[in-house]
């Protein structure tokens, strides 16, 4: 007896359905030769900081950084049952037949990998573990795949890096959650190894936006024989009005005429990222959105494994790769266009799969009724078939046209496009047409009358625009998603096989977290950090928000999936950066907790932050200039400043008048000022004071 273990029920039910096991108990499947349970997600978790001590429940600056010797795992509480059904099942508790061994069925990935080994640890098994690796969930890629279980140790480095990146990641997560939450968190301020990075790009791009300042141009336009032809930019109206009226009904000469054919080749086909990227353009769905759909469409045996960063299929997959082209052809009549050999070269790649190939469509669709799936669900596998059917057509060939005429002196530019060979753009065009999916994936055809150079056009027609620079776009989720996949691509070795953050598996995970803790908001299709985000972003020092840094642990992870790193190097340059990290924070934190325990006095009047008691007097706990210890010259008590905070007049004595003698008076609060002078040494001082009102006393 074996007993296979998948990562979720939907999963379990097809793979028992496959190998004959028909019987369903409570947890699991029962049949003659094999026992088939499933995992519900993480089973098995890290423990949380307490677990190591209860002084660790405290958030304390001095209980930091918190790097545990050998990490603890506990059973997660919401899933319980099921582990104790799997532990049972393992371990023979309940059956007469020996379990043989096990069958590690769990998606076949790095977090699938974690999932089972954490289980398998946690329960105490010891069985022989054989691994089936699917990259398809129909009938007969699950027999081929039982066919070929492989030894669990096979996928012993997959697992290290997995262990590697979980690890990784507590320890980031905790010591810096913690460590910038006690400086300077009125509330917990989460930090990520991979979603800080991604909230300073965005943070950087709506401060570029901020930053921009917006000015207004002007073109004017020479229209002649079918061309409107543009100037350079012009500053002002009068100018461009000017332009206009001196070339009105005047001749045009045609300076230069360059033609360029170009092509562009057909695109791959989809791995996550670019199908998540392309879904959000087009449907407006959320990367997270996509996945799931995927997962779905994977589930019901009608696309390949979802979590993959392969755009590729490997060369023994070109008989079954001619064959699906038919297939999508004949399920998409709507899609049928001129009868093509299909250039099955351009998808097949074997060098260029990792774990997984590309994501396309199964044979399934041949057979399954696409009208009853969901809307969404037909979008994504439409977005499947026609990417898949522009992957193996013709090159997309045509030809540019720029033009440079003169008139009066001037100089005008036009440019054309002339199409010589729509090629795989065809079938994006007829996509567009019928299914309307609301976003024009095609380009523009102007194409220009035939022009030579000397040529003399007859007198212009003009007119003048008004324009405006525009600044910079903020992301939508499709270009962050982009941004995430080329971080760190510029500054890398172009030999590095992983670049950017966190992987395709995981980046719709990241962006949902960013907008679940409150960093960022989705505005239509726009992601924009908030306030809360922005002010993190400046908290935070460039080792945790850099994307370059991380792109490397990223790289590195693979390295170590590979067997082409040490787990444990890369573990100990964790721990050194968080150890660093907390260790350069430490007059930072002893200043925090002497202005603690300072006397408050009240608020700054320049910038609202606590006013403290100090041994050279009192000062704003911000530094933000505003001078506080003394007003007009005069010394001031703790219980003065504490006064004019709270609106109340001081009385003061023996004030030195100009004439040479005393006198006595009120000082009245009346709002801040600022103030500039020049110091003995040479140097200019500057800032912000109490801006005072003199009063005197009633005489009697």
């Amino acid at each position: 007896m074996k007993l296979v273990i998948a990562e979720k029920y939907s999963v379990a039910a097809q793979l028992a359905k496959v190998i004959g096991v028909d019987i369903k108990r409570e947890g699991y499947f029962e049949g003659k030769e094999y026992l088939v349970s499933w995992c519900v997600g993480h089973l098995v978790e890290l423990a949380e900081p307490g677990y190591y001590g209860d002084h660790l429940k405290k958030w304390k600056y001095q209980y930091l950084p918190i790097c545990p010797e050998k990490w603890a795992y506990r059973v997660k509480s919401t899933s319980k049952k099921q582990y104790e059904t799997l532990k049972k099942l393992m371990l023979d508790r309940e059956f007469s037949v020996p379990m043989e061994s096990l069958i590690c069925a769990t998606d076949a990935g790095r977090e699938g990998e974690l999932i089972f080994r954490l289980l398998y640890q946690q329960a105490g098994c010891t069985k022989k573990v054989e691994r089936l690796w699917l990259s398809s969930l129909e009938d007969e890629a699950i027999r081929e795949g039982f066919r070929n279980l492989r030894p669990a140790s096979a996928y012993d480095n997959l697992y290290q890096s997995a262990l590697c990146r979980q690890h990784a990641d507590w320890l980031v997560g905790i010591n810096c959650t913690r460590l910038f939450s006690i400086l300077y968190g009125d509330s917990p301020l989460k930090i990520g190894r991979v979603q800080t990075p991604t909230l300073a790009m965005l943070v950087e791009k709506e401060e570029q936006i901020k930053a921009f300042k917006k000015e207004k141009y002007y073109v004017a336009h020479v229209i002649t024989g079918g061309i409107d032809a543009a100037s350079e930019k012009i500053k002002d109206i009068k100018t461009a009005r000017e332009l206009c009226e001196k070339c009105k009904g005047k001749p045009v000469k045609v300076i230069s005429v360059k033609k360029e054919n170009k092509d562009q080749q057909p695109p791959s086909l989809y791995d996550l990222t670019t199908i998540q990227q392309d879904a959000n353009k087009i449907y407006g769905y959320t990367a997270s959105d996509t996945l799931e759909y995927l997962q779905q469409l994977y589930e019901k045996k009608l696309c390949t494994y979802p979590r993959t960063d392969s755009r590729y299929l490997s060369e023994d997959m070109e008989a079954n790769a001619e064959r699906m082209y038919r297939i999508i052809r004949g399920v998409y009549p709507f899609l049928q266009l001129e009868e093509i050999k299909p250039d099955l070269s351009r998808i097949l790649d074997s060098k260029k799969v990792t774990d997984h190939h590309a994501i396309i469509p199964t044979r399934e669709i041949d057979k399954a009724k696409i009208e009853n799936l969901t809307e969404a669900q037909r979008n994504i596998l439409h977005l499947l078939s026609v990417r898949y059917l522009c992957a193996v057509s013709g090159t997309y060939q045509y030809e540019t046209v720029a033009v440079e005429l003169e008139c009066e002196g001037v100089s005008f530019f036009a440019k054309g496009k002339t199409v010589l060979e729509p090629g795989w753009k065809e079938i994006y065009r007829t996509y567009r047409d019928l299914l309307s999916p609301g976003k024009d994936l095609t380009e523009e055809e102007f194409v220009l009358p035939d022009l030579q150079e000397g040529m003399v056009l007859p007198g212009a027609d003009t007119k003048s625009n008004e324009h405006w620079t525009m600044p910079p776009k903020r992301y939508t989720e499709s270009a962050l998603l982009a941004a995430m996949e080329r971080a760190g691509k510029d500054e890398m070795e172009n030999d590095v096989e992983r670049k950017g953050l966190g992987t395709p598996a995981t980046r719709a995970q990241i962006i949902e977290k960013l907008v679940q803790d409150g960093m960022v908001i989705r505005d239509r299709r726009q992601m924009i950090p908030t306030e809360k985000g922005m002010q993190l972003i400046q908290l935070v020092p460039e080792q945790i928000k850099s994307p370059m840094l991380t792109a490397e642990w990223e790289n590195e992870l693979l390295r170590i999936s590979k067997g082409e790193s040490v787990p444990e190097a890369f573990m100990e340059q964790i721990r050194n950066m968080v150890e660093d990290l907390v260790r350069s924070y430490k007059d930072v934190y002893r200043e925090k907790e002497e202005n603690e325990m300072r006397e408050k006095l009240g608020s700054c009047p320049n910038c609202g932050a606590d006013v403290l008691s100090g041994k050279y007097g009192a000062y704003c706990a911000e530094k933000c200039g505003m001078k506080l210890n003394r007003a007009r010259k005069v010394e001031l008590t703790d219980e003065q400043v504490k006064d004019l905070l709270n609106g109340r007049r001081i009385f003061l004595k023996n004030l030195p008048a100009k004439s040479g003698g005393t006198y006595s008076a009120y000082y009245v609060p009346d709002g801040v000022e600022e103030y500039s002078y020049e110091g003995k040494d040479g140097k200019h001082y500057s800032g912000k004071q109490f801006k005072i009102r003199i009063e005197f006393p009633d005489s009697d």
